[in-house]
This record gives structure tokens, sequence and C-alpha cells, in this order.
């Protein structure tokens, strides 16, 4: 027998798999629990996961970033507004009031379309959700590369003014999108928090918003964040989303994501004029 001491952390053969996932495999153990180190790293991801929910959304270094991006397809100022929900534990109680504007933005909102007195194309929704974190850090950048992307588009799209919804949910979008006279709204918003992603952004896309709709009628494209699916990658997915929406006049299960087949920057003889077909 060997008189080599035991070494108290035994290693797991599958770590190597590691570098490849975020997920927890291969942890090893020591004696018939996890490694010290394992557990600490567990409970500080699960931390940063509480702390996403609850920690609030700072909207107005937010808002401050979002006026100060200058582009041609932008109306307007961004607007901040409120649901019904009126503070954290109510939202995370009722749901259903975080899909509703509060009255006095519901007006700001009906002002606000008022002195446009023309319909938009796209309305750009953000949205704290269930991470702040995820908002307040990948918003404005993935927002950057989409205004980046209409650039090179060959039609123009009216966009909406940008608002800020704090205590929101999903399906606050459409009541917005439509009372601003959007074709379609393209939520931003922080999507429920895990382990190994706090940060993770969400965005969905709703064709002809109106309240009443449900998750059916959505397109979504998650975990948009720099160590999940890149700005870049994401805005051109959202555009391509976008051009089929317009060409199909709907969005949700009856549209499919096909951009891994489609060339989505250099825009095609087909979609020059997605805007009114």
């Amino acid at each position: 027998m060997s008189d080599q001491p035991k070494p108290p952390v035994i290693d797991n053969p599958w770590r190597v798999l590691r570098q490849y996932t975020d997920a927890r495999i291969g942890l090893g153990r020591a004696g018939i629990s996890l490694p010290t180190s394992e557990m600490l790293e567990f409970q500080l991801a699960h931390a940063r996961a509480r702390d996403a929910v609850h920690f609030p959304l700072d909207v107005e270094p937010l808002l401050a970033e979002l006026t100060a991006l200058e582009d041609k397809h932008l109306t307007g100022l961004p607007m901040r507004l409120h649901s019904q929900s009126e503070d954290r534990f109510t939202y995370l109680q009722r749901p259903d009031l975080g899909r509703k504007l509060s009255e006095a933005s519901r007006n700001e909102v009906a002002a606000a379309a008022d002195d446009a007195g023309e319909a938009f194309d796209l309305a750009l929704v953000v949205v704290d959700g269930l991470s702040s974190s995820a908002v307040q850090n990948n918003a404005v950048p993935f927002i950057r590369a989409f205004l980046a992307d209409l650039e090179r588009e060959p039609v123009d799209l009216k966009l909406a003014p940008i608002t800020v919804v704090e205590q929101g949910r999903v399906a606050i979008g459409d009541e917005i999108g439509g009372a601003l006279n959007a074709r379609a709204v393209a939520v931003l918003i922080g999507e429920r928090p895990g382990l190994s992603s706090p940060d993770s952004l969400g965005v969905y896309l709703t064709w002809n918003p109106r309240p009443g709709l449900n998750d059916a009628d959505r397109n979504c494209i998650s975990n948009v964040r720099p160590a999940g699916l890149r700005f870049e990658s994401a805005s051109q997915r959202l555009l391509y989303l976008v051009r089929e929406a317009f060409r199909l006049k709907l969005s949700g299960v009856g549209l499919k994501d096909r951009t891994e087949e489609a060339a989505v920057v250099d825009a095609s003889s087909d979609n020059k004029n997605f805007l009114t077909n």
C-alpha cells in the first residue's frame, strides 16, 4: 500500500469541459461534499442573482446615455415611464401590474403621440425587468449596434421616442407601442437572472402591438451580453426579424428566426421595400 496521503480534493475528469461552458460541471469533491471553493463560488453566484432582481435601475445615467445617442432614425428625447407597480415588492408580488402603465405615464405617452402626429415603424422600449444590471450594462450598447445596422439599410426605419420603464414586464411594450402608433415594438428587458448569467438582456419583438397579446405573439432574442450573444449578432437578428415582420405582417410563432440562413448585413433586393410591401 502507498503511504502517500490522499489529496483533500478529488478532481473530476469532466472538469476539462468547463472551458466550453459556464455550467457547473466537473466540480470535484472533498469527501462526500463539494470542495469549499466551489461552494463559495455557488453562494457568490446566488447572491449576485438575488441582487440583480432587487437592485434598482439607475435611470438618470441611462437616460443621459440614450439622449447622447445621435442618429437620424431617432425621434424626440427618451421618456421615463413607470408601471402600475409602485415599488419592487409590489412588482414581484403582482406581475399583472408590471404589464400596465401608470396613469401619469399613460398620459405622457399619449401626449408624445399627439405631438408627433404620425405613425412610427418601430418603438424601442427599455424595461428594467428582473435584472437592472442587464439593462444598465447592455441596453445602450445594443441600441448603438442596432442603429449602426440601420444605417446600412436601403430604407429608413422611423423610430418612436425611446422609452425607459421602471418596474415593468414584457407586455408593457404592447401598451406603449400601441399608444405611440408604432407598427412594431422591441422591448429590451432584464431577464430572470441565472447563476451564471445575472446580467442577461432579452429583446422581444411584437408586430402590431396592443394590450391583450401574449407570449405566442412575440419573438425573443435571449442572453444578449458580452459573455453571451454579442450585441452585433443580436442586432442583426432583430433586424432580420423586423424585416420579416414587416413583410409577413406578423410576429411570434408564425415568424421563424432563420438568421443562420440569411445574409442579414447585406440587404438583398427582396428587402429593399420591406416597409411598404
